[in-house]
């Protein structure tokens, strides 16, 4: 049997993603050119890391950057608020705007080809936001809740086309604002129609639970989103961070059953981009967090290995982003099988938590 290549896996899973971009831009010209500029970019990319590979350096081609621990919603279950990322007070030793634009230079010179911004609530962070619209080899998906949308975003997102805001929405209006609160659902609305008129790319996050998992994968719920020129809808599997929530996480039918849905999805409605995340991890080899296939920077310039799993051995603002990316915690991680073992489903190193504590304790022994 053939040893699983999580390089050559990566590398697919980013080729398809760019290709489906590719179809889901056809009909607005604007943004198939920069697709297309970005497919070459992103190629470039894929052969840089292959090259690393080969002298024995793993680059992976994702990271999440949580560039700020402010937000202005409480939704319910929220895992950075109770993982305390996200928190009312004023942020304390963030990373400044120039603290992220290097991290970004670091990764495009690595061959990272994508960086999803998430937070907190990433719009808060302008200065970023410019920063990252600098930085047009690196496709840049912003998780946001929608609310602080207006002309100047909807202006920076058509001038930098590789800015891609993605709205969380829970379904439909009363899933919605049950979660996110009173008037969001209408907000996102308005945000679409906005984008959708200016002709501009955008996509929605999906947090998939037990309660909506039928509903939010519906033909009446994607059609909607489809018809107000919604181009990716990156399904997020719950993961619970309370005793109380722990019904909500999808189990091994509920992940059968979306990831059959996705396939259907990407058949009938070729205009958009379907992503599961975690998805299945046995196809990919186990957890793909880590440095495997991406892992996460915190406000702070923690490296972490994934939103979920907030430890962190190596901070970005000592050290270069390759350095980061070779963290003991991460090493340790992927040499002591954590990664792949088996476990629930959903997210492995949530599920195994003590032990990456226990790992992480050894090394502050150390």
């Amino acid at each position: 049997m053939k040893e699983f290549d999580i390089q050559e896996y990566m590398t697919r899973g980013v080729e398809r993603v760019v290709s489906d971009a590719i179809k889901a831009t056809l009909k607005n010209p604007k943004e198939s050119a920069y697709m297309a500029k970005f497919a070459m970019a992103s190629r470039a990319a894929s052969k840089k890391r292959a090259r690393l590979e080969t002298e024995g350096e793993h680059i992976p081609p994702f990271l999440i950057a949580s560039i700020t621990s402010s937000c202005n919603l409480h939704c319910a279950g929220c895992y950075s608020r109770c993982n305390n990322a996200t928190e009312d007070t004023e942020p304390v030793q963030q990373l400044t705007d120039d603290e992220w634009l290097k991290v970004f230079d670091e990764a495009d010179d690595l061959g990272v080809s994508f960086i999803l911004l998430a937070g907190g609530e990433p719009l808060l962070r302008k200065g970023v936001i410019e920063a990252a619209g600098k930085k047009q080899n690196i496709l840049f998906p912003i998780f946001t809740n929608g609310t602080y949308m207006a002309d100047k975003f909807f202006d920076m997102f058509d001038k930098n086309r590789n800015l891609i805001p993605i709205m969380s929405i829970e379904g439909e209006k009363e899933a919605t604002d049950k979660r996110r609160g009173e008037g969001v659902y209408d907000k996102l609305v308005s945000n679409m129609d906005e984008l959708n008129k200016r002709g501009l790319i955008y996509g929605a996050s999906v947090t998939v639970t037990t309660d909506n998992l039928r509903d939010v994968s519906s033909e009446s719920f994607i059609g909607k989103l489809s018809d107000k020129g919604c181009k990716a809808v990156i399904f997020v599997e719950f993961v619970p961070v309370t005793d109380d929530s722990a019904h909500l996480a999808p189990g091994d039918e509920e992940r059968e059953y979306l990831k059959k849905e996705i396939m259907r999805l990407r058949q009938e409605h070729p205009e958009m981009v379907f992503v599961s995340f975690p998805g299945d991890e046995k196809s990919s080899g186990g957890c793909i967090a880590a440095g495997r296939g991406f892992f996460h920077i915190n406000s702070h310039g923690g490296a972490e290995p994934c939103p979920f799993s907030p430890y962190s051995d190596i901070n970005v603002k000592d050290t270069s982003l390759r350095e980061a990316m070779n963290s003991s915690l991460f090493k340790a991680l992927q040499k002591e099988g954590v990664l792949i073992d088996d476990h629930d489903g959903g997210c492995v190193l949530y599920e195994k938590r003590h032990e990456v504590e226990a790992i992480l304790g050894d090394f502050l022994i150390l």
